[in-house]
């Protein structure tokens, strides 16, 4: 991993905290999308979130545009759902029983996203997108899985091939320890790429189980699906007879409130919720027509299990957070200031000659430090991730805190008004024209 970059001058406690965590956790982390590997050196420590701000330990605010990589729609310590925690806490943390509160959250799904009639709570995005997998192989009686390059669905065995994201930035698509087995039947196609999903279905149709995409893709960078792929996902599932999985874990109630599926039309099988659906605490889900989540143990036999899902904190601040969204309705704010961000960003980009594109859809979007516009994976390994890196750590020392490394989107939340986009507007174009002078 890159260190040739140490933390920043007036980060001392950062620097410190980062030497006692590398003698207690595998490369001081427990994400290796925390580990600075895309940008090099050493990542800062925060003791707390204040709306559209993160404070490391040393004291230094930054405006945040990770939001916990995309829960935090509403901005850190949303008094909504502070409370909400609050009192869920006194009552008890965990029962290993059923709530009220789980039916809630997944009656809030359901009323949101049309093609889901039925859910199942889980612990995480990992959790989700494995679960489905195995309810698409169960429900079908097959094997095979599609997924696509640059697609990150979690550290699942068989979908952890040319991953995006940490796996992408680390240089590891397929990870040590995931054996050949478990990965023979995963099918790794271009993103974007109708053709070639045709000529698989072709030569392999009566195999496939399903296949499994980011509807709008977050980990090699927001890369846009075009209208031919989303189309021909669809018709290529249903005439071989497999299933149509929507990761929706990233874009759930983030782009709009019933999902990127409701943005582009989509009409999946099953979909894998997670981020926002837990307003920040650890929450997955994934649901789809009855029929099929009807085969999920105990109405069916495909076995899935878990002591704290839809545990009474985590529903609690998934319930309060989307009932401010749906009660609020603030995606159209969301949507304006995220142009603008964009824009700007584009604007300052433009001014200094680099070569670069955008790529948004709702309060998501990715700067590329590239010539030609992102579609899939090949395209956005062209980036200029050394660039993008020294543009980073200019962020930072203006107080900006954008994701660390190329291939990941940023998010903006409700809690970044004007004031807080003109001033990322502004530090990114003096960032920029430092870096043009070096």
């Amino acid at each position: 991993m890159n260190r040739t970059q140490s933390a920043p001058p007036g980060h001392p406690r950062s620097h410190a905290a980062f030497a006692r965590a590398l003698k207690v956790m595998p490369g001081g982390v427990n994400s290796p999308a925390r580990a600075f590997g895309g940008v090099g050196g050493e990542p800062l420590f925060f003791e707390r979130g204040e709306g559209a701000y993160l404070v490391d330990i040393d004291g230094r605010r930054y405006i945040d545009y990770i939001g916990s990589w995309g829960p935090m729609i509403l901005g850190h310590s949303h008094p909504k759902v502070v409370a909400a925690v609050q009192e869920a806490a006194a009552r008890g943390t965990s029962f290993g029983a059923p709530t009220e509160a789980e039916s809630e959250l997944a009656e809030l799904i359901i009323e949101a996203v049309p093609s889901v009639e039925q859910v199942r709570l889980v612990n995480s995005g990992t959790e989700a997108t494995m679960s489905a997998i195995r309810l698409a192989r169960g429900f079908t009686g097959r094997d095979a899985i599609i997924k696509f390059a640059g697609n990150y669905h979690g550290h699942v065995d068989s979908l952890l091939v040319a991953a995006g994201s940490a796996a992408a930035t680390l240089g590891v698509p397929n990870s040590p320890g995931v054996t050949v087995g478990t990965t023979q039947d995963t099918l790794v196609l271009e993103y974007n790429d109708a053709e070639g999903l045709e000529r698989t279905f072709r030569q392999r149709g009566s195999q496939i189980a399903a296949v499994i995409f980011e509807p709008v893709v977050g980990n090699m960078g927001c890369v846009v699906p075009t209208k031919a792929f989303l189309h021909a996902l669809r018709e290529q599932t249903t005439s071989h007879g497999a299933l149509l999985i929507c990761d929706e874990v990233m874009t759930g109630f983030r782009v709009a409130y019933g999902g990127a599926q409701s943005v582009f039309d989509i009409h999946p099988d099953l979909t894998t919720l997670g981020k926002v659906v837990g307003g920040g605490l650890p929450v997955g889900a994934y649901g789809g027509r009855r029929e099929i989540m009807q085969h999920v143990l105990p109405a069916g036999k495909v076995f899935q299990a878990g002591t704290l899902s839809g545990n009474p904190l985590a529903t609690a601040a998934g319930i309060a957070t989307l009932q401010v969204l749906r009660d609020e309705k603030p995606y159209d704010l969301l949507e304006e200031r995220s142009a603008r961000l964009a824009a700007g960003l584009s604007s300052a980009a433009a001014e200094v000659g680099l070569p670069h594109s955008i790529a948004r859809v709702g309060s998501m979007l990715t700067l590329f430090f590239a010539s030609e516009p992102v579609r899939d994976w090949p395209t956005a390994a062209k980036c200029d991730t050394a660039r993008y890196s020294k543009y980073f750590w200019e962020l930072i020392g203006r107080g900006i805190y954008m994701p660390c490394s190329q291939f990941e989107a940023l998010f903006v939340s409700t809690a970044h008004g004007e004031a807080e986009i003109a001033a990322t507007i502004d530090a990114a174009r003096r960032s920029l024209q430092a870096l043009s002078v070096q």
